[in-house]
Formats: structure tokens, C-alpha cells, sequence
């Protein structure tokens, strides 16, 4: 039976619709459930854009709405543990913020699945609605390839028959008791993967779980295990299959054929001085037609890697698997073997190679005239490194570049002041955070850690494969071809508002209700700019971001300021690029080897798959940094540093140290003096006795008390006289316990 004159809903009324009907909550449902119709179909129109402007609604997929920091409906998530009553919990994948996740049950799981610890599986929400619960409830729609109940650790023995293994994790605070017969060949110090035995464990060692050793890697002590350790805990490969490797030898050298011949231009590349593949090369003119006087051409020439790598080949199913190469300090894991990855897809000075190339003309504006996408052969010119192309801009010329400045290097130059006219009226996201090196020696050891400086060369390189991605994604569109897009959508109402709470805290004005652009974060990292404030609120407007992904949907990119984005450039090191290097040889008729049929049948699996994949190679490759930086902070145990608070946690303080970007953690038990209030809404605690407070961002003295090499994991002692002089004024707190109540008589 239907309400008649129903009364028009609120914010409040559309949020809880949405909530109440995950995955299914459209514009033409709202209108259905609400029976809205006629001109208040317009009235609702707006209030909807309005909610979505201001943050409280996103618009994942075409139609349908979900409510902002609510999870999505579809996700992929990693079974965590057991709740009280036996029931299977989980956590979203890719959470990476340092509050907890919302609850996952995994109630409605198909036991057919078999999930277990550690498994990993592509579910469908639903709210838990139960009585006093929260979170969500999950259902599987397919468990993924991941192995169960594997571990990675250290193995000790100090008696013949029994051995525990402490694992890498630091995250994982449980010890594992390894029988006799289940060592296969580990000694004491061996790296070990470990999987979970059924069975009751050892009364005497009742705390630690019953496992056996699965492989062996050597010695933890070796510098290499350092890197090994993520490589092995994210399952990331290492080895190519026989007949990918194969298909490789087989690779035959460029020949021109029916390309276009781009030999004679002066393309060059610019990479990292340590760089092995080279994906791009570029090129740049002043326009020489006089219609578009002050204009500018461009050339952005990528390395042909669909060429080599056929749709459905083995190359190929190996490339999709691994989704892109992971970097580490002491290796790279290519995605394409290196006879492709450093040898005939990597644009090598004065080598022949094949490209995928695209003009593209600018007005003196820096906006963008036309486009034009080709297939030919390309020679490399020059292959220089950011600090020799620099330097050249600079006047600071070397034998290398002598030849190159006038001819190559100050046209590149050119075109980019003209490039940045177009960028800076888009006003994208432009956020800095310090960036560390890790430099090694010949045996693996860390030499020093060194602060990564960003020049106008990185600038300049980074805006014209923008350009070259930009322009993939508008012809893709422009052919109705499908398109992996490279996606960046606004950040949640929520973390906007705990940006704002934040800056309130520092008495920093950001009102509430105003359009979220990158604009008003850049207003906010220019106010502080200089200013003790500065690199705090650079992360924290870092942390409100969402993560980019891959969608063959587009969403624009918010970070970039740009309604459709792909990734075009890195075909060698990412297969989203080599899915759309396929489309563009699909859509422009420029050969064979284009998207196949199964690439387009499976493109949102891909596309799921590969964001996983990406997220994966993040985390192995922030985790081996933390690694290397505890093993040569292990030397420096007892020492001060001088550091910055980037997390508040009730547990603690993350500390952020400013000569090498280690990261760890002051327990909060370990604050003397005072007992401290955590205050999540503006990221401080803050003495009950003293009123002192420590927030995000202050600078701190620490003393350096535990590293841990095999976990990343450092632990700091907070160093500041005020402490000192309130534990002597305030005898009866002895440390950051809350004082206990006397009992009223």
C-alpha cells in the first residue's frame, strides 16, 4: 500500500535508504521508495548533486549511491581472526589509515570456500543489523588465488626436538611451535615459510600455535633477506614460468616494416641514474605553423611492449598475474622478463626499438590543440638522468650533453613553461612529502639514507606523460573503445572532516559545506608553507586522499584535476598501460595484436586485479624500507634523534624521525609523569595533571630503544624536560596509569 502525499526526505532519510539497500540505492529507487514525482524529481536532483559535492554521498559506479565512509559494497578483504563465538572476521584489504577498520563477519560465508587465516577473498557487504552490532556482514563472491594460513618468520631453536618461529609481521604477535620432523632443513637464524598445523598445541608451550616448515630461504642475516622477506609475505613472484621465458628468447629484433620512421628525430630518454628499463622518450618543437603562433608540438614516444607481449600468450598471462613491477633497494621483480623489460622493449641509446608514439600540439596557453597516436621505429638519442639533464638546463654541460643543449634540451624546456601555463589553471593536488633513498653498498648494507631532491627535470617529464596519458584516455573515449582508467575519486565526508577538526586544532580556518577541490587542500599547503605546520599538514591532507585505482569506469582523476585519465607511459613495468596501448591499436586499426576478446570480457576483474596487485607491491616496497632503515638504526640503539609526531593512537605516538624518515612508535605506557587523554578529533593527547600536550605534527626528542630488522619495527622513548619536572612536583603519579579511586567510605 502506497503513502499518498508522501512528505519530500532529508539528508537524513536518503542516507539511511542508501545504507538500508547497499549496491541497489539509484536516483530511480530514491524516487520509487519516496514517490517523488514531478517537478520534486528536480528538487531531489539537486539535493542529491548537493550531497555529493559536499562529500556526504560518492557515485562509485553510474547510477548508484553509497554513503561516504561506509565501505564499499564490493571489496576485497583478508580473514584476520576468529571473533567469541567461532565466527570468521575480516578487514578491507587495503586499509591504510591508523584506525581500525570496521568490523567484517564473515556470518553468510559458503563453507565450500574453505576460507581460513589469511586467506583473501572478493566479497559483497551488507550492514550488520543484529542487536548492538556494527560493521558489516560479508558475503563471498569468489575466494582468490592466495595461499592459507602462511607465514613468514624467523626460526630459533635451543633444544633438539622443539623450534619456534617469530614472525616477520610485527603486526602478527604470536609465536609458533615447530616439531621435530617439521623443520625441512632450517637451522637456528633460517628464514622460514611456515604454514598452520591442526591440532592442540604442547601444554608446556600452550601459547604458541602448532606449524611446520614449508621452505627454507637461508640465513635472516644476509642483507638480502631484507627485501626476500616482503617479496615472500605480499606473494609476489619472483620466477617466470619456462614458457613465458621462451616466448622471450624468441623476441626478434626491430625492423621498420610498415611503421613510421621516427629515427631521425632526437628522442631522448630521462631516468633515474640507477634505471634499467626504459619505458618513454620525448621530444619538443615550437609549433611551426603560424595559425598557432607561441604554440607548441610535442612528441612522447613509449616503448611498443603489445608487440612482444600477444594477447593470451604466456608472456602475457604472466604479465597479468604479477599486474606490474615491484622496486626494491637491492632488485627490481620486472613484470616482463629482463630479455623484454631490459633489453628489447627498453629504449636504449642509439638501439632500434619500437614505440607507440603520440603528437600533440599546445597553444600558447598550454591547452591542448589535437592529437595524433602512431606506431613506428625510434632510435634513442641520448639516454640521460635526471641530474645530467638538469644540470644542462643549468648551464653545468658535460660531454654527454654539450651536443644536446641547444638542439634538444632547451626546446624540452620550452614546451614545458608553455605545458605549465595549462597545469596551473587546472590547479591539481600538489602535495610534498619527503621522500627518502636507501643507499647500498656492494654487499647489501645500508651506506646512508639520503633525502630525494625533485627538480624541474622530474617536473617537466612527469607533465608530458600526464599530457600522453590524458590524451590516450580522450581517443579511447573518442573511438568508444574500452578504456582502463586510471581513477582518483574526492576524499569522504568523514576525512574531510577530520582534516578540518585538525586544522581547528591549529587555529587554521577551513570551513565546513565548500566544494571539495584540489584547490581548497592547495590554499591550505600554501597558508602553512614555511611554517613549523608545514610538512604535518602536507601528510595529513596526503592521508585524507582516497587511493587511486584502476576502473574500466571512468571518475576522473582528483588529484590530477582531469575528468579522464589512463596510464599509457610504463607499459614495461604496468599492464594497465599495455591494456591500453591494446585499445589503441584496436580502436586506430594500427594492427593484430589488439585487445583480444578475453581482455574485454574480463576488464573489471582486471581491473580489480591489478589495483590489488599495485597495492600489494606498495606495501612490500614501504614495508623493505622500514626494514633497511631499523637495520641501520639497530647500530644506533640509546642515541637521540630529533623527530616529528605523524600518528596519535590511544596506544601512542608514531614518530617520524628528520634525518632518516625511520618511523616508529612511543608506547604510551612509556610517557612518565602524567596520565595522558587521547583526543582522536584533534590527534593529541594531553596530560591530566600538566595539561601538556603532544599533537600531530610537534617536533619531538626521542631516544632510540628497540630496532628490529626482521619486523621494520623501531620503539622510542620520549625525551622532554617538562615531563621531568612534572613527575618531581607530582610524586604520586609514577607513570601514565590513571590513578586509582579511593573507595568512598
Amino acid at each position: 500500500m502506497t503513502k499518498k502525499n508522501a512528505p519530500f526526505p532529508d539528508e537524513t532519510q536518503i542516507l539511511d535508504f542508501i545504507r538500508d539497500n547497499p549496491g541497489r540505492a539509484s536516483k530511480r529507487e530514491i524516487t520509487r521508495a519516496f514517490q517523488i514525482k514531478g517537478e520534486e524529481k528536480i528538487k531531489l536532483k539537486k539535493l542529491l548533486r548537493r550531497m555529493t559535492l559536499d562529500g556526504k554521498l560518492e557515485k562509485p559506479h553510474k547510477s548508484r549511491l553509497h554513503v561516504s565512509g561506509d565501505l564499499p559494497t564490493v571489496l576485497v578483504i583478508e580473514i584476520n581472526g576468529v571473533d567469541g563465538q567461532g565466527d570468521l572476521t575480516a578487514r578491507p584489504l587495503d586499509w591504510e589509515f591508523p584506525e581500525e577498520p570496521p568490523k567484517i563477519l564473515m556470518f553468510a560465508f559458503d563453507k565450500r570456500t574453505k576460507l581460513g587465516l589469511g586467506d583473501r577473498a572478493l566479497v559483497r557487504l551488507t550492514p550488520n543489523k543484529n542487536k548492538g552490532e556494527t560493521g558489516y556482514v560479508a558475503k563471498v563472491i569468489r575466494k582468490l588465488d592466495q595461499k592459507s594460513s602462511q607465514i613468514i618468520g624467523v626460526f630459533h631453536s635451543d633444544d633438539e626436538n622443539i623450534a619456534f618461529v617469530n614472525p616477520t609481521d610485527k603486526k602478527d604477535r604470536n609465536r609458533y611451535l615447530i616439531a621435530k620432523n617439521d623443520w625441512n632443513g632450517a637451522t637456528n637464524g633460517s628464514l622460514v615459510l611456515i604454514a598452520l598445523k591442526p591440532g592442540r598445541q604442547i601444554s608446556r608451550h600452550a601459547k604458541a600455535k602448532p606449524a611446520k616448515v614449508i621452505n627454507c630461504f637461508g640465513s635472516v642475516s644476509d642483507p638480502k633477506s631484507i627485501s626476500l622477506i616482503a617479496i615472500i609475505s605480499q606473494g609476489i613472484a619472483t620466477e617466470f614460468p619456462v614458457e613465458a621465458l621462451n616466448e622471450a628468447e624468441k623476441s626478434e629484433k626491430p625492423v621498420l616494416g610498415k611503421r613510421v620512421d621516427l629515427r631521425d628525430i632526437p628522442l631522448i630518454t630521462v631516468d633515474p641514474s640507477d634505471a634499467r628499463d626504459h619505458d618513454d622518450a620525448v621530444w619538443a618543437e615550437m609549433d611551426t605553423d603560424p595559425e598557432n603562433e607561441g604554440g607548441c608540438h610535442i612528441i612522447v614516444a613509449i616503448a611498443d611492449v603489445a608487440h612482444y607481449v600477444r594477447p593470451g600468450s604466456a608472456l602475457d598471462v604472466e604479465a597479468r598475474k604479477r599486474g606490474n613491477s615491484t622496486y626494491f633497494p637491492d632488485r627490481v621483480v620486472p613484470m616482463l622478463p629482463e630479455k623484454l623489460s631490459n633489453g628489447l622493449c627498453s629504449l636504449h641509446e642509439g638501439e632500434d626499438r619500437y614505440t607507440m608514439a603520440v603528437h600533440i600540439w599546445f597553444d600558447n596557453r598550454g591547452k591542448k590543440i589535437r592529437h595524433k597516436f602512431i606506431r613506428g621505429l625510434m632510435r634513442s638519442y641520448a639516454s640521460l638522468s635526471y641530474e645530467e639533464f638538469q644540470n644542462a638546463r643549468d648551464s653545468n654541460l658535460s660531454e654527454h650533453t654539450n651536443d644536446l643543449i641547444d638542439s634538444v634540451i632547451n626546446p624540452l624546456y620550452q614546451a614545458y613553461e608553455i605545458l605549465l601555463k595549462g597545469r596551473h589553471h587546472r590547479d591539481p593536488l600538489n602535495i610534498t612529502t619527503p621522500e627518502k633513498k636507501i643507499i647500498l653498498d656492494d654487499k647489501g648494507d645500508v651506506i646512508r639514507i639520503e633525502n630525494k631532491v625533485s627538480l624541474d627535470a622530474h617536473k617537466l617529464i612527469e607533465e608530458f606523460m600526464i599530457q600522453a596519458n590524458v590524451a590516450a584516455a580522450e581517443e579511447l573515449e573518442r573511438k568508444n573503445t574500452p578504456c582502463m582508467y586510471r581513477i582518483h575519486e574526492q576524499p569522504s565526508l568523514d576525512k574531510i572532516e577530520t582534516l578540518r577538526l585538525f586544522m581547528a586544532g591549529l587555529d587554521y580556518k577551513f570551513s565546513k559545506g565548500q566544494v571539495i577541490k584540489p584547490k581548497i587542500f592547495n590554499n591550505l599547503i600554501n597558508i602553512v608553507a614555511g611554517s613549523p605546520h608545514e610538512e604535518v599538514v602536507n601528510t595529513i591532507i596526503l592521508r585524507t586522499q582516497m587511493q587511486a585505482k584502476y576502473s574500466p569506469e571512468n571518475h576522473g582523476h582528483f588529484g590530477l584535476s582531469l575528468t579522464r585519465y589512463a596510464h599509457f607511459t610504463s607499459p614495461i613495468r604496468r599492464y594497465a598501460d599495455v591494456l591500453v596501448h591494446r585499445a589503441l591499436i584496436r580502436a586506430l586499426r594500427l594492427g593484430d595484436d589488439g585487445l583480444s576478446q578475453f581482455d574485454t570480457d574480463n576488464f573489471y576483474e582486471t581491473a580489480e586485479h591489478i589495483s590489488t596487485t599495485e597495492r600489494n607491491s606498495m606495501v612490500a616496497e614501504r614495508n623493505s624500507t622500514e626494514r633497511y632503515i631499523a637495520h641501520y638504526m639497530s647500530q644506533k640503539i640509546d642515541e637521540e634523534f630529533e623527530g616529528k609526531i605523524n600518528g596519535v593512537l590511544n596506544a601512542g605516538l608514531f614518530i617520524s624521525l628528520t634525518e632518516t624518515g625511520g618511523e616508529g612508535f612511543i608506547p604510551i605506557s612509556s610517557i612518565t609523569g602524567d596520565y595522558f587523554h587521547y583526543d582522536k578529533n584533534h590527534q593529541l593527547i594531553e596530560g591530566e595533571h600538566s595539561g601538556l600536550i603532544f599533537q600531530l605534527g610537534d617536533s619531538v626528542t626521542v631516544r632510540l630503544r628497540e630496532a628490529n630488522p626482521i619486523s621494520g619495527g623501531l620503539i622510542f622513548e620520549l625525551i622532554d624536560d617538562r615531563l621531568l619536572k612534572n613527575a618531581s612536583s607530582k610524586k604520586t603519579v609514577k607513570n601514565s596509569r590513571r590513578p586509582r579511586k579511593r573507595k568512598r567510605k
